[in-house]
């Protein structure tokens, strides 16, 4: 994939495919130590050791739909191309914690992507879902936590345009003020 965010996208695929409620995604930039890592975790219906054994292999998927599951392997391919690391954790009926590390300014590095349109995607079509988005750069972070907003916007759903292109460009304000547009 050409972005990263497009592996983030993928992996909380899986998360709402797992049933997951709340889901969190986290990068964290740190410039000193050269380090980039993406944390995606949800309370999904989990994994049970076998399907976590498996779930780096390109040739095993749990889905019915097709043959192959890429997006772990893949994402997993990429963080090791940048001298990182992809890790699985899960517990079956907790949900799913996947990091993934790389070296910041890896020559080989994809860029993130654009995490505003991500992220308002995923928030418009999955309104029973609550996402904590949070970005660290450096010393500086951004977050954005739909709960919250469900409780200022009462009545006004996440899907609503005008909420969705808020949503998009508070995301994109925020990483621009913490230093990472």
């Amino acid at each position: 994939m050409k972005e990263l965010s497009l592996h983030i996208l993928d992996i909380v695929q899986n998360s709402i495919r797992a049933e997951a409620t709340d889901i969190c995604v986290k990068i964290c930039e740190n410039t000193l130590k050269n380090l980039l890592e993406i944390q995606i975790i949800d309370n999904g219906t989990g994994m049970d050791q076998e399907t976590l054994n498996r779930a780096i292999d390109p040739f095993w998927t749990s889905r019915t739909t097709r043959k192959v599951g890429l997006g772990i392997p893949l994402f997993k391919a990429a963080a090791e191309a940048c001298e990182g690391f992809l890790d699985i954790k899960s517990k079956l009926g907790e949900g799913t914690e996947v990091t993934v590390q790389f070296q910041r300014e890896h020559i080989d590095r994809a860029p993130l992507g654009n995490m505003a349109e991500t992220m308002s995607l995923l928030i418009m079509t999955n309104e029973h879902i609550n996402f904590l988005y949070s970005h660290i750069f450096d010393e500086k972070e951004y977050t954005l936590d739909t709960k919250a907003l469900r409780e200022i916007l009462g009545d006004v759903p996440l899907s609503n345009l005008d909420v969705v292109e808020w949503i998009k460009s508070n995301i994109k304000e925020g990483l621009t003020e913490i230093g990472c547009s």
